[in-house]
């Protein structure tokens, strides 16, 4: 199904290096509150790897992958209005797979014939997030990297769902985490912006 102004289609990137994790379970209960007829498309990075990134962004030769998991990734990023970025938290980030995936924009803004940046603006990143602890302000660098990628793309930004878990199932347990799953795709997501662009609106705010 391809993205339109009417309908809603999320594609959620998995970045666990097991399957089923704590991030996926409250994924797919956040995912299970979706309206009937919102498209849901499920990749795992695991079974889908992509290569390690090579940096090409000042070379000439850019071509659009076809038939790889690039290619996949890439054509399932184009037509999605919702994006939401699946990865527990590892060293207070995002996991390995998926920063890799989000190095591949970085090649993507130069495929010929896809004009990504434009593609993107206006769209929705989420993200959704299982942690060890449980004070979630540790969280706070998986957040900003979402959050920055989101605003130098144009997109709107709808937040993380954190939860806290560490074995498997866990956070089945985390009984508000599973209450805001219920509403996390409801919340408006207003349009991302950097840290320092929302100091200058505070700046101005205060001015005016």
């Amino acid at each position: 199904m391809s993205a339109t102004a009417t309908t809603r289609d999320f594609l959620f990137v998995l970045g666990s290096s097991r399957p089923d994790g704590n991030s996926e379970i409250l994924a797919r209960r956040a995912a299970e509150q979706l309206p009937a007829g919102t498209g849901q498309r499920w990749i795992d990075l695991a079974a889908h790897p992509l290569p390690d990134f090579e940096d090409l962004r000042h070379d000439s030769d850019h071509t659009r992958p076809h038939g790889d998991d690039v290619a996949l990734l890439l054509d399932a990023t184009l037509a999605a209005t919702d994006i939401v970025i699946v990865s527990p938290l590892y060293w207070y980030s995002v996991s390995a797979s998926t920063k890799r995936y989000l190095d591949y924009w970085s090649g993507w803004l130069r495929t010929p014939g896809v004009d990504f940046k434009a593609t993107l603006a206006g769209r929705t990143l989420w993200g959704v997030t299982a942690l060890a602890h449980e004070e979630f302000d540790v969280a706070d660098p998986l957040i900003g990297t979402l959050n920055n990628s989101a605003a130098y793309m144009g997109m709107r930004f709808g937040g993380v769902l954190l939860g806290n878990g560490s074995k498997p199932g866990d956070v089945l347990k985390d009984e508000s985490a599973l209450a805001n799953a219920k509403t996390f795709f409801e919340r408006e997501a207003p349009l991302a912006r950097f840290p320092y662009e929302r100091d200058e609106l505070d700046e101005l705010d205060e001015q005016a």
